[in-house]
């Protein structure tokens, strides 16, 4: 009887400490999870800082296209800090109130002497080709004219210009000789390129702006296709059409330009007239 007893007990032990292992060992040879790194408070200030300065340049930038205007042709007018006109033509108000114009070269449809007198105020400032210069002596407008040839930097105030060339690759309305230019203008941190008259040249590629202004009517510059070729190779948030729907081109080359055009670049239609 006592003998049955102790072998009863030892068989309570066994099962207890059989049972106690089993559990000790269960998920013990399971891995702890590494513990994920919290953000630190510095770097997290730095991202918010990062994404909202990109808001507010992109708002600026919003805001300047809404004080772009382009009556015809590639008759430009931006209103920021500055009013800048770039190659007026047809402006028939005498609105005297131009800061700074820019002339790419002495074609009549971007060398308006009319255009440049309405535009014009006592304290202009006119840029132009160096090739130009007697023209513009002759007219007389402004307070003072600086000539500059492609390569060349200017600073005017706030406003930096930077000359690029313009010409002909394929046809001779725009001869590489006649020193004709378009023009990099930044103002209140948004970067423009007025192109002027030009082909789509090897040179122009590696330009840096965030909104491009570029013919499109071909006979006399490039073609639509040609246009957004060039445009996807320089990169600009925003890529104005201009020069076609009046005297060369059709309306409808800003719709084949902006087909062509790759993702990330906006195509905005400002010429008023196109038909």
């Amino acid at each position: 009887m006592l003998k049955s007893r102790i072998i009863l007990i030892w068989l309570i032990v066994l099962l207890f400490v059989t049972g106690a292992l089993a559990l000790s060992g269960c998920g013990g040879e399971s891995e702890a999870e590494e513990p994920v790194e919290a953000e630190e408070p510095e770097e997290q200030e730095d991202a918010q800082e990062d994404e909202a300065e990109e808001e507010e340049q992109e708002e600026s930038m919003e805001d300047m296209l809404d004080k772009i205007t382009i009556n015809t042709q590639s008759s430009i007018k931006i209103e920021g800090s500055k009013t800048i006109y770039i190659d007026p033509y047809k402006k028939g108000k005498a609105a005297h109130d131009a800061d700074v114009i820019f002339i790419t070269h002495s074609h009549y449809d971007h060398f308006d002497e009319p255009s440049l007198r309405n535009a014009a105020g006592k304290d202009t400032i006119v840029i132009c080709p160096l090739s130009m210069k007697g023209d513009l002596e002759r007219l007389g407008i402004g307070s003072s004219l600086k000539t500059i040839e492609a390569g060349g930097k200017e600073e005017i105030g706030d406003i930096t210009v930077e000359a690029v060339p313009a010409y002909n690759l394929n046809k001779n309305f725009h001869p590489k000789e006649n020193g004709w230019l378009g023009y990099i203008i930044s103002m209140d941190g948004v970067r423009y390129y007025a192109a002027g008259d030009t082909d789509a040249l090897p040179e122009l590629e590696d330009i840096e702006c965030d909104i491009a202004f570029v013919p499109v009517g071909g006979t006399y510059t490039m073609t639509a296709s040609e246009a957004a070729g060039l445009v996807n190779k320089i990169g600009p948030k925003y890529a104005v059409p201009i020069h076609y729907g009046s005297i060369v081109g059709r309306a409808t080359d800003a719709k084949t330009f902006e087909e062509g055009l790759e993702d990330g670049i906006e195509a905005v239609v400002k010429v008023e007239d196109a038909r």
